[in-house]
């Protein structure tokens, strides 16, 4: 038996798996808002940041992580996992003083985790993914550095507000001595990891490239870019490992109160996205995965470290082995729902009218679907901007909306360099076969809707089995199916419609966004 866990922003989430009969045997979770109300983060996180702020308490990860191995214990015998992954939202930065390891070794099974290694903390919360208060700091790494291009060239992505390195360089700037009592800074999925493993765990290069600190090409952190950031960096980072690597037994606390074995072995944690794309089955290049949510999210394997010239995309580590990318884009879900509530539709009417005349209709109107500025591409648009007569019927604008949407995307992932063979498609916007029909057909290649659910989890659970000696390929196709039916095949015919399309969005974009 192999356990994945998963602390996501809302929620911590175990998947237990069977590496033999190809069963998933339990999947818990702990809602962070609901189970642990006390914390007041209903979203699970703080609310009412100043200045641009987004926190977390690690105190309420701890207790997440004490209820949901108690919700496991009730379940299955615990005493059977032979190894323990995990991933955690990626960014997020936890920061600890030089007792934090001392704290570990000394845990005792008849105290919380909380009350016994928050006062390690040298910063009681935690910023996460959502905080966007550090934009000096982006711009001070950029200028020591020679430029926006400099960092991506080297951690695969420009310096973004949410990413770790800037958010070290601004909690050194505003609280100088909390940061001198620093000795290790760890991610979320890292300090998850050191928790069950009884000391500090090393950053994988998987979570590690969504720093601003690493260097992809080399796989360790770059001198120059921790320089940049804050004084001596470098001995608060422990040196970076690849995701699944097998680094001890469980710590005694979980053993004597959950009844884990002393055999059970902890595996270096990953970041959820990348965790995501092994959960997926897509850790091959050709295989692309896009998640359409509130923002809709591209990501993909790659079998080398192409970074974005424009910057807009991001590059982490593949936990299987080289990398992937991820490109998110605002305008997802919220400008649908926009477009829908606009002229009145339900969701069904939505997709009856993007499927309408879809020969007739395809690639005639296009139009910039952002109803609030965008990150892909850059544009600070805070409403949609027509190609076509803004009296048209609903079905012409629907159809345009989501057709747009798609060669946005399709526009700004042709720097990856890798065509996709296959689209896999989750999130709830996948339920819609019109939404669906249009990717395939903008795409030119198959789509399938994934059965898979808790993916993080799930792909912490499937790294867990393969560091354990199981094959991934066939762990993932055993785990990782499409749901039956799924599948939809591109209209091949409307391949030069779509490429003419393309051509003209690319110029829409430039007479509008200034791209």
């Amino acid at each position: 038996m192999f356990l994945g866990i998963d602390a996501s922003t809302q929620s911590l989430t175990a998947v237990v798996l069977d590496g033999i009969s190809g069963e998933i045997l339990a999947q818990q979770s702990v809602n962070f808002g609901a189970n642990l109300p006390e914390y007041g983060c209903v979203s699970g996180f703080l609310p009412n940041g100043k200045n641009g702020e987004v926190h977390s308490p690690p105190a309420m990860w701890l207790d997440a992580l004490d209820m949901l191995l108690e919700k496991l214990n009730g379940g299955i015998d615990l005493s059977k996992i032979e190894i323990i992954c995990g991933s955690g939202q990626q960014h997020g930065t936890v920061y600890l003083d030089g007792t934090f390891d001392a704290r570990l070794a000394a845990l005792r099974n008849e105290n919380s985790l909380a009350s016994q290694l928050t006062p390690a903390l040298t910063r009681a919360t935690s910023p996460i993914w959502m905080d966007n208060s550090t934009g000096s700091a982006c711009a001070e790494i950029s200028e020591k550095m020679g430029g926006a291009h400099e960092v991506c060239r080297i951690s695969g992505s420009i310096a973004i507000e949410r990413f770790s390195g800037p958010q070290i360089r601004r909690f050194h700037q505003t609280d100088a001595a909390a940061y001198e009592r620093t000795e290790r800074i760890h991610l979320v999925s890292s300090f998850m990891g050191s928790v069950l493993l009884g000391r500090s765990m090393p950053i994988d290069l998987g979570d590690g490239a969504g720093m601003n600190l690493l260097n992809l090409a080399e796989g360790r952190w770059d001198e120059n870019l921790l320089d940049a950031t804050a004084p001596e960096l470098a001995k608060r980072l422990l040196a970076p490992m690849p995701a699944g690597s097998l680094l001890g037994s469980i710590h005694p606390y979980f053993q004597k109160k959950y009844g884990f074995s002393n055999s059970c072995q902890i595996a270096t944690f990953t970041g959820d996205n990348p965790a995501s794309l092994v959960g997926m089955g897509a850790t091959l290049p050709g295989q692309v995965v896009i998640s359409l949510g509130t923002s809709d999210t591209y990501f993909a394997a790659m079998p080398q470290a192409v970074t974005d010239p424009q910057g807009f995309g991001h590059v982490f580590g593949n936990p299987a082995g080289g990398f992937m990318s991820l490109i998110c884009f605002r305008n997802g879900s919220l400008a649908r729902e926009a477009m829908r509530d606009a002229h009145r539709l339900d969701w069904s009417a939505f997709e009856k009218q993007a499927m309408l005349a879809s020969s007739l209709l395809a690639g005639r109107n296009l139009m910039l679907p952002f109803y609030q500025p965008e990150i892909t591409p850059r544009c600070s648009l805070s409403e949609p901007i027509f190609d076509f007569e803004t009296d048209a019927d609903s079905t012409a604008q629907v159809r345009a909306l989501v057709e747009s949407q798609f060669l946005n995307m399709r526009l700004h992932s042709q720097w990856l360099g890798v065509e996709p063979e296959r689209i896999l498609l989750t999130g709830g916007a996948s339920r819609n076969d019109g939404i669906a029909q249009i990717i395939a057909d903008v795409f030119q290649v198959p789509v399938e809707r994934l059965e898979v659910a808790n993916s993080a989890a799930l792909g912490a659970a499937l790294l867990a089995a393969a560091a354990g000696g199981q094959d991934l390929s066939s762990l993932q196709a055993c785990y990782c199916q499409p749901e039956n039916g799924s599948r939809l095949l591109p209209n091949t015919a409307l391949a030069p419609i779509y490429q003419q399309a393309l051509a003209r969005y690319r110029q829409l974009l430039a007479a509008h966004a200034g791209e």
